[in-house]
């Protein structure tokens, strides 16, 4: 098990280190901001959808490892894909990272990885604030979300 766990360590660090899909968005059709005042995490998400497909999805701001890697592997699962998909990976993966999730569900691929995020109850708004934030660009909310 320990070397799953130090795989599922070097995935996160890999998208720490280098972040897929960050970057801003200029033809978005839907953005929003999200705050972690907890600790200080700051993102910003911006999609493009065609119908109802996310054709390109970036991100940018500032954050800890978690944060960072959380929203980078969404961007990567949510590209490409219908934007229903959204609703039941937020669910798998609040899920996951909360310890509710009896098997880690296969659907989520890479985000597995933050299935120790569980033991850390502190650091869950830490990796779910990407998912607040993209929910809420979809939702064409206007005020930034926050975690608290």
């Amino acid at each position: 098990m320990s070397e799953l766990m130090d795989l599922y360590q070097e995935v996160i660090l890999d998208h720490t280190r280098r972040p897929r899909n960050f970057g801003s968005l200029d033809s978005a059709t839907h953005r929003a901001e999200g705050d972690n005042p907890l600790c200080g995490d700051k993102v910003s998400v911006a999609l493009e959808l065609d119908g109802d497909v996310v054709r390109d999805i970036r991100f940018e701001g500032k954050g800890c490892a978690i944060s960072t890697a959380s929203a980078s592997m969404m961007t990567e699962l949510l590209k490409g894909r219908k934007v229903a998909l959204l609703a039941t990976a937020f669910r798998q993966f609040q899920d996951l990272v909360t310890g509710r999730a009896i098997e880690p569900p296969e659907d989520l691929g890479k985000l597995i990885a933050f299935a120790g995020v569980a033991a850390f109850p502190i650091r869950v708004k830490c990796a779910t604030l990407p998912w607040h934030t993209v929910k809420a660009a979809l939702e064409n909310r206007q005020q930034p979300v926050t975690t608290e």
